[in-house]
């Protein structure tokens, strides 16, 4: 539902599809696309924080979240995302502190968690070699995350 939702606020955005938007019509709905922004990228944070702390068995990372940074003014706003771990509730960029291990898990728990966000009604998700990189206990943490 919500999904659907987002395609046809998407589409009155697009003044080509719909030309006779008013600006306060416009305004309402870029607001509610920007509210279930952060709606969504809380509960994609949510679930990566909770399998994070389920899967991985190191001590040096407390947790990873996405994070969207605004770029731009009112009319060309960009939004570039980036990955980020937490240590002691401090956070900072995952890019360049990481093993290749590190890196692994956190893909996988990102995609993860944008499947449960976004794919709802999905029954199956394909892991391309999900335990490249992974030592024996993250392969075994993660095996028993994707089991439950």
């Amino acid at each position: 539902m919500a999904n659907s939702d987002l395609e046809k606020y998407a589409k009155a955005l697009d003044k080509s599809v719909e030309p006779n938007l008013s600006l306060k019509q416009f305004l309402t709905i870029y607001s509610a696309i920007m509210k279930y922004h952060g709606l969504k990228m809380e509960e994609v944070n949510d679930t990566m924080k909770h399998l994070w702390n389920k899967t991985y068995q190191g001590t040096d990372i407390d947790g990873i979240k996405i994070r969207s940074d605004v770029e731009g003014g009112a009319s060309k706003r960009s939004y570039n995302y980036r990955v980020v771990m937490t240590k002691d509730q401090v956070e900072m960029d995952m890019r360049g502190r990481c093993s290749a291990g590190q890196k692994m898990l956190a893909s996988i728990i990102i995609r993860l968690a944008l499947s449960d966000s976004f794919g709802q009604n999905c029954g199956i998700l394909a892991l391309d070699e999900p335990t490249n990189a992974l030592d024996t206990e993250n392969i075994d943490a993660l095996a028993s995350s994707l089991v439950e």
